[in-house]
């Protein structure tokens, strides 16, 4: 049997973890995808199970040679940011790899600022609002200062991208996109590394800094193959909408977060921006992406949790529904509570345009005037009420859906196209469907 060559994509989300193979036309033509059960850490709170994580990546990836008719030639991984593990110096995982919803102590950040600065000029200096756990970089320094035990027996801190990178080849590497993501680490004004990690002599435990579509190489059964150092998701979503589309988009990647990221805003995050959760992220080309956040995926799966059991359906009902207008609430102010509505289909309505509401206030704290496009890619890509709603709210813009609905893993592996690609890249990858407004 001829064998198709492929790149093999790890797409780590704090939901779903997926290994995908595309072919040299980046086609998808094998997946496998499991959701994974949280663990608890040493303070009891919920976190990724790092060590099944490890399990599971490599059960996976030693698999491939045997499914047939794949030829595995490259290799390259994308995760969520906010996420380091933790490594001695004989590269065992000594730590949990900590929770970014995890409270931040209060009287730890205020010596953080105590000692490094004003809160509002880092913030601005590093395009990262205050986040706590959420920022990484603050992970690192709370735990030099709680747990004095653990830090001294870390050697290196990879965020999870890079990570799955060593786990599959052995190379140590930091990258722009991960370190760039409100991680405060990174100072915005000079490009470079802050100078209070300097100062915490964290930058030791911070592998050498490699271009998002540089490649090593690994010895895989028997073979040499190009891998690339891991993309911090939002980045990578970016890439394949940067080759195809040339007029300004934002897009609204969207699965436990919902981002929106405008890659034509160059204008300096201002104060007020910051307050409102925005931030910047770097491209692959290291430049600024000014972004906005909504917790809209954890904010659905909870709701949708409360309506499968106040109106006793399953949890998935909401899949089926079709859009109906009439069910749309004209005023959205009140707090959402299921108990108030006679059916599923209106609770779902309400709190869908609730949602897209706080949505479009998202985007327009990013939004340029000659913007043209939204583009939504993830989960809610899939879900036509937020999409017609989303329509609906940008009449004269053109709202799509990508039905590729994998940009994260397919940047991934467009990026080391010249690696192991020798075709041109298909221009038609990224299918748009469109959402008019309905009334």
């Amino acid at each position: 049997m001829k064998k198709t060559p492929v790149i093999a994509v790890f797409d780590i989300g704090k939901t779903n973890k997926k290994l995908l193979c595309f072919d040299p036309d980046y086609r998808i033509v094998w997946e496998r995808s499991e959701a994974l059960p949280e663990t608890i850490d040493e303070d009891g709170f919920p976190c990724e199970d790092i060590r099944a994580l490890v399990g599971w990546i490599l059960n996976n990836f030693r698999a491939l040679p045997a499914e047939p008719g794949l030829e595995v030639q490259a290799v390259n991984a994308t995760a969520y940011g906010a996420s380091f593990v933790f490594l001695d110096e004989n590269l065992e995982i000594v730590a949990p790899l900590y929770n970014y919803l995890k409270p931040y102590p209060d009287d730890i950040l205020e010596g953080f600022f105590k000692q490094h600065g004003d809160r509002h000029e880092l913030s601005r200096q590093t395009a990262s609002p205050v986040l706590g756990s959420l920022n990484s970089g603050l992970q690192l320094y709370r735990l030099r200062y709680e747990k004095p035990g653990l830090f001294p027996l870390i050697r290196y801190a990879l965020h999870l991208p890079q990570f799955i990178i060593f786990l599959l080849s052995g190379r140590l590497c930091s990258e722009i996109t991960s370190t760039g993501c409100h991680t405060m680490l990174w100072d915005f004004d000079r490009n470079r590394y802050c100078d209070w990690a300097e100062q915490e002599d964290l930058l030791r435990l911070l592998p050498p800094t490699e271009a998002a579509d540089a490649a090593f190489l690994m010895h895989f059964e028997g073979c040499t193959l190009p891998v690339g150092t891991g993309l911090h998701d939002s980045s990578a979503a970016l890439i394949p909408y940067h080759i195809f589309e040339k007029e300004p988009f934002i897009l609204l990647s969207t699965g436990t977060w919902n981002i929106a990221l405008n890659p034509f805003n160059h204008q300096p995050l201002s104060s007020a921006e910051l307050e409102q959760d925005c931030l910047c992220y770097l491209s692959t080309a290291g430049k600024p992406v000014k972004a906005a956040r909504l917790f809209a995926g954890h904010a659905h799966d909870q709701a949708v949790e409360q309506m499968a059991a106040h109106f006793e359906k399953e949890k998935d009902y909401y899949k089926n529904l079709e859009f109906r207008p009439e069910l749309v609430p004209t005023s959205n102010g009140t707090p959402f509570d299921p108990s108030e509505y006679p059916d599923f289909e209106s609770a779902y309505h309400t709190f869908l345009a609730k949602l897209v509401e706080q949505q479009e206030q998202k985007i327009e704290l990013v939004r340029t005037q000659e913007l043209r496009h939204i583009f939504v890619d993830g989960r809610f890509s899939h879900n036509p009420l937020f999409m017609q709603l989303l329509a609906n709210a940008y009449p004269n813009l053109e709202v799509s859906a990508a039905t590729v609905g994998q940009a994260s893993a397919l940047g991934a592996a467009l990026v080391l196209h010249k690696h192991w690609n020798e075709q041109a890249v298909p221009t038609d990858l990224i299918e748009r469907l469109r959402y008019n407004p309905v009334t």
